[in-house]
């Protein structure tokens, strides 16, 4: 049986993804992420990618991320708010948050860096669960 995936909750999902990231990392947490990474105004600045340039690959990084969720979603029929959880926790667990690790293990990044990024990745993979899941 195909499995067919709603493309309008895929696009509102990644939307959700990157507006949970820009709070995540403006706002709240701007200001201890940039501290933490070490990253400067005029470092940011010089990066190799324009701020639109990174804004366009994170948004196509989200449409994928979005799009494979949303097929866990309708291959293990979840339903609910506490389908939706328990799926966004332990994809995050066994695939981003033991993936991000390796930037506090291998690129002695500071642990508190690392908590700050998978905390935003489980929010922010949550709340596409729960898009993906309500709007099948």
């Amino acid at each position: 049986m195909p499995i067919t995936i709603n493309i309008w909750a895929v696009l509102a999902a990644a939307v959700v993804n990157m507006v949970v990231g820009y709070f995540w990392y403006r706002p709240l947490f701007g200001k201890m992420w940039k501290s933490l990474m070490g990253f400067t105004d005029e470092s940011i600045k010089s990066m190799k990618l324009s701020q639109t340039q990174s804004m366009g690959l994170g948004f196509v990084t989200s449409l994928v991320t979005a799009y494979v969720l949303g097929y866990f979603v309708v291959l293990l029929n979840t339903t609910g708010l506490g389908g939706a959880w328990q799926l966004a926790f332990w994809i995050w667990l066994g695939f981003l948050a033991t993936t991000t690790a390796g930037s506090f293990i291998w690129e002695g990044k500071p642990l508190k860096l690392f908590v700050l990024n998978v905390a935003g990745q489980l929010v922010a993979l949550f709340l596409m669960a729960v898009v993906l899941v309500f709007w099948k």
